[in-house]
């Protein structure tokens, strides 16, 4: 009687046969936290030092953060400096090179991942004009897809531009390199374009006047995202170069993370690009993964209202010591953007990222708001040292990369759609790489811990 009951309720409703169901589901759906001790269950893929599980071998980037030293049967791990290496080249060398040449970077980033080698001055040239060419949607694709639902959450909108460009291609699930290359830089070329747009008529969804800016082939990825973001289409030199590390620092994270995982996993069924990359997406939305710089930008919007002297280092002390006591903010008991689940000592994007914080904060005369983001880093540092018994914690670039984004006037709804921007360019190289090395379905196995019990008739349950 009750489905009959509910049959006219809202779509979105939680229905009181909803409920129902919930409540069965939970009586038969508990696993006791002890069975992954006795089943020697790597829960997150991490062994209980923190390190994870080897389950693949990749050329495209390396993260170093720790020291390991003794026989395999009984190795000593020591915290050290992080280190990220794209195709074996430290990260921070690029953004360097990079600067003291004062070109943009990302574009450099985004071939030697896919490729395996810095390119000549030529052959970056000819890959800049390649991405510029594929830099447009199909005709009324915005009207046609982005206006057609008005979007809720950027990413699911991205998601769905992505997934439609599939019917756009005439040759959507030829896996064969040189088409998958193509697919992935014209995915590479769009991703900017799909997020802008997808803000846009978000933006026209709340009442706001709707303005389309289209991308210039003459100009960076960098250039054109905040060209294509603001209504004057007008950026500081400053404000571009700093937008364009930024994109470097994101480009990828090695094989591990979630989204680049997935993406691996995804594509080892054979599938095509745009559903890879859309599932990489859906891992990349999740607040887990893409979203810990709203995080931030939320707790220090929160440290702001409490904290009325931000120089006060004792003040910031006890309201510091009031979260981790899950007394204030969230009550989640953390400082988000201090610690890094992979990084010991340092965040070497972090590290890249600050002379570029600083550069920004004094041109935006945001002096003071970057002085408490150093004084909470310090002081919130030392407080988890001092509760977790560590010697060493890193700044992870979260922490800092949320305060550049709203000093460049991004919105907050763009903040996970701009590390798609970036990461894209990661998720080819890996995509591109699992197809020529991968060679094998990826399916690790699971313990079923249900009795096993007889089947009763209807009439008996």
């Amino acid at each position: 009687m009750i489905w009959k009951e509910n049959r006219e309720n809202s779509y979105c409703e939680i229905t009181p046969a909803i409920l129902a169901l919930k409540e069965q589901w939970e009586k038969k759906n508990f696993i006791d936290p002890r069975l992954y001790k006795e089943y020697n269950v790597k829960r997150g893929l991490r062994d209980e030092d923190g390190r994870g599980v080897l389950t693949g071998l990749t050329r495209v980037a390396e993260i170093q953060s720790y020291n390991v030293t003794g026989e395999s049967n009984h190795e000593h791990i020591t915290p050290a400096e992080g280190v990220l290496y794209y195709r074996g080249i430290d990260v921070r060398d690029i953004v360097r090179g990079s600067s003291a040449r004062g070109r943009f970077a990302f574009e450099e980033a985004a071939y030697l991942l896919l490729f395996g080698e810095l390119p000549t001055e030529e052959q970056l040239q000819d890959f800049c004009v390649q991405l510029a060419s594929y830099r447009t949607l199909p005709t009324n694709f915005f009207r046609d897809v982005i206006m057609k639902n008005p979007p809720r959450d950027l990413m699911n909108t991205m998601q769905r531009g992505i997934l439609t460009l599939f019917c756009y291609d005439d040759k959507p699930n030829d896996i064969g390199l040189e088409n998958v290359l193509r697919q992935c830089l014209q995915l590479t070329s769009n991703m900017p374009v799909l997020a802008i747009y997808a803000y846009q008529a978000w933006r026209y969804s709340q009442g706001e006047s709707l303005f389309i800016h289209v991308p210039q082939p003459e100009l960076s990825t960098a250039e054109n995202f905040l060209r294509m973001l603001r209504e004057d289409r007008g950026y500081t030199k400053l404000e571009a170069r700093v937008l364009d590390v930024a994109l470097v620092l994101h480009a990828d994270h090695g094989g591990g993370n979630n989204s680049t995982f997935t993406n691996h996993v995804v594509t080892s069924s054979g599938t095509d690009t745009y559903s890879a990359i859309a599932a990489a997406m859906s891992s990349l939305k999740g607040p887990r993964h893409g979203g810990a710089n709203s995080k931030v930008m939320a707790m220090m919007d929160d440290i702001k209202t409490h904290v009325k002297n931000w120089e006060d280092t004792g003040a910031v002390a006890d309201y510091l010591k009031k979260m981790l006591n899950k007394e204030a903010f969230d009550r989640s008991g953390l400082i988000y953007g201090l610690g890094h689940a992979v990084y010991t000592q340092s965040d070497p994007r972090c590290e890249v990222f600050r002379d570029y914080v600083t550069r920004l904060a004094t041109e935006k005369h945001r002096e003071a708001e970057l002085a408490l983001y150093a004084n909470v880093e310090r002081v919130g540092k030392e407080l988890l040292m001092e509760r977790r018994h560590k010697s060493a914690m890193s700044t992870n670039i979260d922490f800092y990369s949320g305060f550049v984004y709203e000093m460049l006037g991004l919105p907050m709804e763009l903040y996970t759609p701009l590390f798609a921007v970036a990461r894209i360019a990661g998720w080819s190289a890996h995509r591109m790489e699992e197809l020529t090395s991968g060679g094998k379905l990826i399916r690790p196995r699971y313990e079923c811990v249900e009795e096993h019990r007889s089947f009763v008739p209807m009439e008996n349950r």
